[in-house]
Order: structure tokens, then C-alpha cells, then sequence
């Protein structure tokens, strides 16, 4: 049973002996890997379109793995009950999309070791959600996979976030949270200072995971150059126009590219 490049890292990241859950689990290709391989007890197949999901039901029973899976149709984590698995994967999904099941139902991830997250696009904007909601960062990761550089990022609920979630569980829940979260534009890692239980995060990681720099990740140079290249496009698109937001974007675009390539500098070191 071969997966591709993207698959098998986010299958070396699942704990021996864990109950996972694959949101999102189109064809159950991961699932199947990683019943078959017995690198986790029991899977939950989790996926909105009916015929994902049957798709998945069918690769697990031509494997002989139903046994040890459930097939749930329904959107995101809602589908989960608490206590109900160890880890849980989202995978193959934009990074807003990632956001919005990860608001949609917080109490089933008070009790959810890790949180495997693969955004295929915005992975600065579940970033952003992930240090204002105050979730822990266990570890990031990039994997090449044909031309292109994938984002991994593991998760869970930090310890603080639970027992303020069991308290306000009696307290209406408030809409447009995502949104609130998201809209504003306010830096938020200075020197990772905290205060009153808040990480104060510099835009920057935002767009490069801070564990990929800490660890000096080996597609890390590639990954940043590519980032250098999108926004130096973003420059020479803008020259010749001019404006209050043109000039916000060009000194933005000038301010990341010194950022990013003082990380480039310093991962020669």
C-alpha cells in the first residue's frame, strides 16, 4: 500500500496505538495505511461528501480493514464525541477551512493529544488562529512532494484553553468568532513574551513555522527562496502604481523579504 510523499509524512507523525480520526478522508488512503501497517488501533473516516465517503468505505473493505474502522458522514470535528479518539487529522484542506472545523465544535479537543493539520493553501491564516486561540505548537514540518513544498502543523489544546473552556461551556456561543480572529490585522511573537497566558507573535511566523527555523528544517532554504520570489513578483506587479494601500502592500512586501532573507543568512550559521 504506497502513499505519496505528503501522506506518508503525516503518517510518521501519528502515535503507536492511538484512535485517530481523518476529517476530510476522501478515498481513506491514510486511514487504510495506517490500520494496515498497525500503527493505530481504530480509525474514524469522517467526510461531508457522501461519496468521499463511500469511497473510503470501499478501499477499507477491498483491504479487510472495516473491522477497525467507522464511517461518519458529516461536517468536520461534529461528527467526534469527547473522549472519543487520541489524534486527530485534517489534512488536504485550505487554512480558513481548517479554522472553521477546528471552531466548530472545541470540546471534543480537550481531550485530543495531537492535532495533525495540513492546509494546501492560506497555512498563515490557521497559523494566525492557531497562536490567538493559544494552542500549543508541538512541532512543524515541510515535505516535498513533485514541484511543491507542503506545511505540516501539529497541535493541541493547550492545558489553560481546557479548563477555560470548562468553565465557559454554560456560556452562549458567540458567532463570527473566526472572522473576529482573522480580520485583525494587529501583530500579535515578540521575543515570544507572554503575558496573561497570550503569546505575542511577530507576523513573520505567521508564514514560516518558527519550529522550522528553530530546527533549521533541510527544505527550509528552498521553501523561503520560493516566498522571496512570490513577493519580489508582487513588487514588480505593483511598480508603477501608486496609492495609500499600493504603498502599505509595497512596504510590507519589502519589510518580509529583509525578514526572510536575514533567516536565510542565518541558516548558514
Amino acid at each position: 500500500m504506497n502513499l505519496t510523499e505528503r501522506l506518508k509524512k503525516i503518517a510518521s507523525l501519528v502515535s503507536q496505538g492511538s484512535i485517530i480520526a481523518d476529517i476530510g478522508t476522501d478515498h481513506g488512503y491514510l486511514p487504510a495505511y495506517l490500520l494496515k501497517k498497525g500503527i493505530v488501533k481504530k480509525a474514524i473516516l469522517s467526510d461531508v461528501s457522501k461519496g468521499s465517503l463511500e469511497k473510503g468505505r470501499t478501499w477499507m473493505q477491498k483491504n479487510n480493514l472495516t473491522e477497525k474502522a467507522e464511517f461518519r458522514l458529516g461536517s468536520g470535528i461534529n461528527i467526534l464525541n469527547e473522549n472519543e479518539v487520541d489524534e486527530i487529522i485534517i489534512a488536504g484542506m485550505g487554512g480558513i477551512l481548517i479554522s472553521e472545523i477546528l471552531e466548530g465544535k472545541k470540546e471534543i479537543l480537550n481531550s485530543v493529544k495531537k492535532i495533525i493539520l495540513q492546509p494546501m493553501q492560506n497555512p498563515e491564516i490557521l497559523r494566525k488562529y492557531l497562536y490567538k486561540n493559544r494552542y500549543e505548537f508541538i512541532s512543524e514540518h515541510l515535505v516535498k512532494e513533485d514541484f511543491r513544498i507542503y506545511e505540516i502543523i501539529v497541535v493541541r489544546l493547550k492545558e489553560e484553553n481546557i479548563i477555560e473552556e470548562k468553565t465557559n461551556e454554560k456560556e452562549p456561543n458567540k458567532s463570527n468568532i473566526l472572522d473576529k480572529n482573522i480580520a485583525n490585522e494587529n501583530k500579535i511573537l515578540k521575543n515570544k513574551n507572554i503575558s496573561k497566558g497570550i503569546i505575542e507573535v511577530d507576523d513573520i511566523f505567521y508564514e514560516i513555522g518558527k519550529d522550522l527555523i528553530d530546527k533549521k528544517d533541510l527544505l527550509l532554504a528552498e521553501f523561503i527562496q520560493k516566498k522571496i520570489k512570490n513577493y519580489e513578483a508582487i513588487l514588480d506587479n505593483i511598480k508603477n502604481i501608486s496609492g495609500e494601500k499600493i504603498e502599505i502592500k509595497r512596504n510590507d512586501c519589502i519589510r518580509k523579504i529583509k525578514t526572510m532573507e536575514e533567516i536565510l543568512e542565518n541558516l548558514k550559521s
